[in-house]
């Protein structure tokens, strides 16, 4: 067996693949951090969204590797693009992260070259939303949703 590629010489999907597992990876911490801010009513709905993430991050090493690709590891850290010190900022982190999150997977659907990533990333790209959506609603944002989720 051959050793995992590095990035450099990443086809187009897999560079897509593996920048949208280090938006996973960020979306992990960030929800530890949501975690420990966040009202403990929403505990449920974060709870749920950050093993989606893990469900999505893993299930995005299993691609890497079966493609011979050399997933990203986490970092030991994340910078998050502002402080979260209350209720409210954990709950506009979680925002941030899906819409993040959303941004990566869209790229990986306008550079899948098999069917299934293709799917992968659409499905992955509507969960992002759909959460995106949920805690813009709780914010209060009218409307919630976007019209092209995953778009800078």
């Amino acid at each position: 067996m051959t050793s995992p590629s590095p990035t450099s010489s990443l086809g187009p999907e897999q560079q897509a693949l593996s920048d949208a597992l280090r938006a996973e990876h960020a979306a992990v911490y960030a929800y530890g951090l949501i975690a420990a801010f966040s009202n403990p009513a929403r505990i449920g709905d974060i709870t749920t969204d950050a093993a989606a993430h893990r469900a999505r991050r893993d299930a995005t090493i299993d691609a890497l590797t079966a493609a011979g690709v050399r997933a990203p590891a986490a970092d030991s850290g994340y910078t998050m693009p502002f402080p979260v010190v209350d209720p409210i900022s954990a709950i506009q982190l979680a925002a941030a992260v899906e819409a993040d999150t959303a941004v990566a997977w869209r790229s990986v659907i306008e550079r899948a070259e098999s069917e299934h990533t293709r799917q992968a990333a659409v499905d992955a790209l509507t969960e992002a939303a759909l959460r995106a959506a949920n805690w813009r609603a709780i914010l209060g944002t009218a409307p919630p949703t976007v019209p092209f989720p995953g778009q800078p």
